[in-house]
């Protein structure tokens, strides 16, 4: 699957996937989702996002989690 809206490169922020080169890894994106932020308050603090940033950042994180989740019997 291809995230055209995340980019990894190891010269920036330590490799860290980042929402489309902007130096915002997608960790704070998802950090202030789970903190209880609404997508529209993400956005007013973060002025180079867009809405789809936010949905590629959820659709990522959920991708990664699914590539290494591991069945509950097998832990």
């Amino acid at each position: 699957m291809a995230f055209d809206r995340i980019t990894i490169d190891h010269q920036k922020m330590g490799g860290l996937p980042c929402i489309r080169d902007l130096r915002i890894p997608v960790s704070t994106i998802l950090g202030q989702l789970a903190a209880g932020r609404e997508a529209e308050e993400i956005l007013e603090d973060f002025p180079d996002l867009e809405r789809d940033d936010i949905l590629a950042a959820l659709e990522y994180a959920a991708a990664a989690v699914q590539e290494r989740e591991l069945p509950l019997a097998a832990r």
